[in-house]
């Protein structure tokens, strides 16, 4: 009988050699995050990882996961996929250094309806640059191209990220006492919470992505959104490593009035000075073009403040000067005091936000 042509995977939807084209595209991506105690490369079934290797004698895994959210609909709209790789793994490491962890390996999955090699490596070679500034190595992935899943050119993003800490020094915030100065560092914009917001007042006051953005005129408003979320792995492990921390709270969706209270111990709240920082920009023109309340703001963005550090109060200058040579913008937004009834986080001087 001869040869009958039959449907293949493509013919379905599923390019398989697409999917190699992309894999040759991201080896070198991946290469370039490798550090201690990765034992193998990409390929395999599954990667091995030496902790020994690594320098940990009686480690504690620490492992998170975490997505983007609604900002990849802002980077799909824009065509400009070469940040949220960078947003995915932020939002994974920052909150493992929380716990203490230093973050050894990380992991993608990156799903969409037909695979754009394009926009694929570009979204790689984001993880990849944000894997090198958190000090982790990009060991696997999985990329799945579901047709009839997603509508043309939609992709979803996960990540998962593994560290590790050394018996006792974990961080649970159960030496928070009262006095403790709680350091502000300085946020890179959004950061990739609150977008389902932001988009609806993008939509409500009729802007365009490609235009210029009504609080950075050098920009485009979808550019200006989509700066990446700021990695406070390494200056923060290395305030940790030098004594007087005793929590970190990593300030994403519920902002400053949902997430401080996540490493506070029972009897204690944290007073904040509003007035310590200047609003950014872009927080300041959704509050005017949203009509959003300076309350409303501060649970769900975070307001100029990604990471909030609780020290010793006797260590505040000293810790503050580590974090600065880190790279971050350090300011003393409040103190730790007892409280035990209404809402822990009292925010003062958050009438000058919108003054």
């Amino acid at each position: 009988m001869a040869d009958q042509k039959g449907l293949t995977y493509k013919d379905a939807g599923v390019d398989i050699d697409a999917g190699n084209d992309l894999v040759d595209e991201i080896k070198p991506l991946a290469k370039s995050t490798k550090r201690a105690g990765v034992m193998d490369g990409l390929g395999g079934f599954g990667a091995f990882f030496d902790l020994r290797a690594a320098g940990y004698q009686d480690p504690i895994l620490v492992s998170g996961t975490d997505g983007v959210g609604t900002k990849l609909k802002v980077a799909i709209l824009a065509n400009k996929h070469d940040t949220v790789g960078i947003d995915l793994v932020a939002m994974c490491v920052n909150d493992l250094v929380v716990q203490g962890a230093e973050p050894l390996l990380f992991l993608d999955y990156y799903a969409t309806g037909k695979l754009d090699v394009s926009a694929g490596r570009d979204i790689i070679k984001g993880i990849a640059e944000g894997c090198i500034q958190a000090g982790a190595a990009l060991i696997g992935g999985e990329t799945a191209e579901m047709p009839g899943m997603y509508s043309e050119g939609d992709y979803d993003l996960a990540g998962f990220c593994v560290g590790a800490v050394e018996r006792g020094q974990e961080l649970t915030g159960a030496n928070v006492k009262e006095g403790d100065v709680v350091l502000g560092l300085a946020s890179n914009g959004l950061h990739s919470n609150g977008f389902s917001l932001v988009r609806r007042v993008v939509e409500a006051a009729g802007l365009d992505y490609a235009a210029p953005a009504p609080f950075d005129a050098e920009r485009s408003l979808a550019e200006a959104l989509l700066d990446p979320t700021k990695i406070y792995v390494k200056s923060t492990l290395a305030a940790i490593k030098s004594g007087g921390v005793n929590a970190l709270a990593h300030i994403t969706g519920g902002g400053l009035v949902e997430n401080i209270p996540r490493v506070l111990p029972d009897g204690l709240g944290v007073d904040i000075d509003a007035s310590s920082w200047k609003l950014p920009a872009v927080f300041s023109w959704l509050a005017e073009a949203g009509g959003i309340a300076n309350h409303e703001l501060a649970r769900t963005f975070n307001c100029g403040v990604g990471m909030c550090v609780i020290v010793d109060a006797d260590k505040a200058d000293v810790l503050t000067k580590i974090l600065q040579d880190g790279g971050e913008r350090v300011t003393t937004i409040g103190t730790v005091v007892k409280r035990d009834s209404g809402e822990l986080v009292n925010i003062s001087g958050i009438e000058t936000w919108q003054s």
